[in-house]
């Protein structure tokens, strides 16, 4: 079967090293992570190699792109889309994350940031974190973030009740199904 080259492929030379901080590579810190101490130099660089490893096990993907979506942040073509960090300015042990898509029509923003509350969340995905609690949102330029945003406070809620990420079973997600699409082409109910 002939390799059909992808219109937004390209090779290593479009993206940051993960050791690298490169803030305009990066989107600006939104509102979510005004007032707090937002991750800079090697502190977001560390926090975002973990970022790869448990998105790599939770497939965490782009599937516009075809790579883990922590490989975002490091691409040179869209340096105003990825995620950005801060250390809770009341709860040292909450990290806030906010994700700037690369347009504001996204379809994938929603189950990118489920994908990721879960991924930043869960127990069974290694290596292990500082944080008590990762809490996600999805910057306000996108045109869902605020029904997206209003549905991961809830899951964060249930998360904090429970002590476990909410949908995270085999059989049921909390506000709707979503699915992740795994390298391989198969989905997944995140």
């Amino acid at each position: 079967m002939p390799i059909v080259p992808r219109p937004w492929s390209s090779d290593d030379s479009d993206f940051d090293d993960y050791d690298a901080f490169v803030p305009e590579h990066l989107p600006e810190p939104g509102p979510f992570l005004a007032g707090h101490a937002v991750l800079t130099g090697r502190d977001h660089a560390a926090f975002h190699r973990l970022t790869r490893d448990r998105f790599e096990e939770r497939t965490v993907y782009d599937v516009t792109f075809g790579y883990n979506l922590a490989r975002l942040n490091l691409d040179t073509r869209h340096p105003d889309a990825g995620y950005r960090y801060a250390v809770d300015a009341d709860d040292s042990s909450v990290l806030r994350a906010e994700f700037t898509p690369t347009t504001e029509f996204c379809p994938q923003s929603d189950t990118l940031v489920t994908a990721s509350f879960r991924a930043w969340n869960a127990d069974d995905v290694a290596p292990p974190h500082e944080f008590d609690l990762v809490r996600v949102r999805v910057a306000p330029m996108h045109d869902a973030s605020e029904r997206i945003n209003d549905r991961l406070v809830e899951m964060e809620s249930a998360y904090r009740e429970r002590g476990d990420v909410p949908g995270d079973d085999a059989g049921g997600t909390l506000g709707g199904e979503h699915e992740a699409t795994a390298r391989d082409g198969s989905t997944s109910p995140f």
